[in-house]
């Protein structure tokens, strides 16, 4: 078996490793006149905010698009899977979110027409500690509210951040 530091190995490094298995068929680029983005079927990430830890955050592994920022745990939808029930798989298999300790608060949509990615943001209900489940992930941190601007955020997460701590903080009740 290989390790990391056998000059012979032929493998990368755990965090620099694309997920294994088959595919699923959501699992492509669309492209448009407003860019391209990830997930044939659209995307969606989680917001968990826990009120005593802050917000957990995913530092994207390098070899994913925008690698090396700090977004949500998410990815591509399946075929005919709601974005809510794709937000919370994603998250329990990037990060061992479990499903069942956090409550939905809400969901927002940012819609291009052509591809979608849907925030939904969660409370915990019962507290866990997040563990890096695939190499999607360098890295898990819970986050202070005020302190999640000043990471290197993902662009797309970075642009909904102030609507989204507003929805949180329960100062703006409608969608973004």
């Amino acid at each position: 078996m290989d390790s990391p530091s056998d000059p012979q190995s032929t493998k990368p490094p755990f965090e620099l490793r694309r997920p294994l298995g088959p595919r699923d068929p959501g699992d492509a680029w669309v492209e448009g006149d407003r860019g391209r983005f990830w997930g044939r079927f659209g995307s969606a990430g989680l917001l968990v905010h826990d009120p005593a830890k802050g917000i957990l955050l995913q530092h994207r592994a390098l070899w994913s698009d925008q690698g090396g920022t700090w977004g949500l745990p998410g990815g591509a939808l399946h075929q005919g899977e709601e974005a809510v029930h794709g937000a919370l798989r994603e998250a329990q298999e990037e990060a061992a979110v479990p499903p069942e300790n956090v409550r939905v608060l809400f969901t927002t949509v940012f819609d291009v027409g052509y591809w979608s990615y849907t925030t939904v943001a969660v409370e915990v209900v019962t507290a866990f500690e997040p563990e890096i489940s695939d190499p999607e992930s360098l890295e898990l941190q819970w986050v202070p509210v005020g302190s999640v601007g000043g990471k290197a955020l993902h662009p797309g997460f970075a642009a909904a951040w102030p609507g989204l701590r507003r929805r949180l903080s329960g100062l703006d009740d409608g969608p973004d």
